[in-house]
């Protein structure tokens, strides 16, 4: 992988755990010179020192926060989008608190992040932008995922509108959609469904794979998406077959 990425500059949104250090991690490798962000600084900090990467605390519920740092980093080459919240419920249990969360963070903090980079890529005439959405939403009906499975749907649209609007000017914008993987904010889940190993279980089982997939798997299909030159506006399933 090394040299995929030799002299762009990324910025990687929820770097700190899961799906997004993954990525973080594998764009250095790669040779990428990362901006590793995160409201969770403490694990964030456990970057501090990787070579290629600096971090920086970063809100992205806040456009004034979004716009402040990608001002100091100058332009951006790739923009990988990886902050999210899962909710659990259907829509009689999700309240407008829980929906209006839900698409700021899903939603709205790919907005910021989109509009504070594209000045810098639309300039150079190049960027690549990869959006972590998910196979719940518009690709496949998930139970008791409503506030979840309507926002990431919209980041369906979101990434679809951005790459039908800058083709034609060098800027590619891609969706990624993964199934269930090993993260943080999954344990958190099995964990509160009061029997961790049976929730576990029915999450393999459901998994024709026969397992869960890993962060690192996702951060290799988003270094490719990164470095892709001919590919824009799609959505790439990684689920392990869950949706075949």
């Amino acid at each position: 992988m090394s040299g995929k990425l030799e002299g762009k500059v990324a910025l990687v949104t929820a770097a700190a755990q899961g799906i997004g250090r993954a990525i973080a991690e594998q764009a250095a490798a790669a040779g990428a010179t990362v901006w590793a962000t995160d409201v969770n600084e403490a694990k964030l900090a456990e970057l501090t020192g990787v070579d290629r990467i600096t971090t920086r605390p970063l809100n992205v519920l806040k456009a004034e926060d979004v716009d402040a740092l990608v001002a100091e980093i100058g332009t951006i080459d790739v923009l990988f989008n990886c902050a999210g919240i899962v909710h659990a419920g259907t829509i009689e249990q999700a309240t407008e608190a829980d929906l209006d969360f839900a698409y700021d963070l899903n939603v709205k903090s790919m907005w910021r992040t989109i509009r504070a980079a594209l000045p810098g890529m639309l300039a150079q005439g190049d960027g690549s932008i990869v959006n972590i959405c998910s196979v719940a939403g518009s690709i496949k009906g998930v139970p008791n995922r409503f506030a979840y499975g309507v926002t990431k749907a919209a980041t369906v649209g979101l990434t679809k509108s951005v790459a039908a609007d800058y083709v034609t000017k060098g800027i590619r914008c891609n969706g990624i959609c993964p199934g269930t993987v090993e993260s943080p904010s999954l344990q958190e889940r099995l964990k509160a469904q009061g029997d961790y190993e049976a929730a576990r279980a029915a999450f393999i089982a459901r998994q024709p794979i026969g397992r869960i997939g890993t962060p690192e798997e996702i951060a290799d299909l988003a270094i490719y998406l990164a470095t892709a030159t001919y590919t824009t506006g799609q959505m790439h399933i990684i689920d392990g077959g869950w949706v075949n």
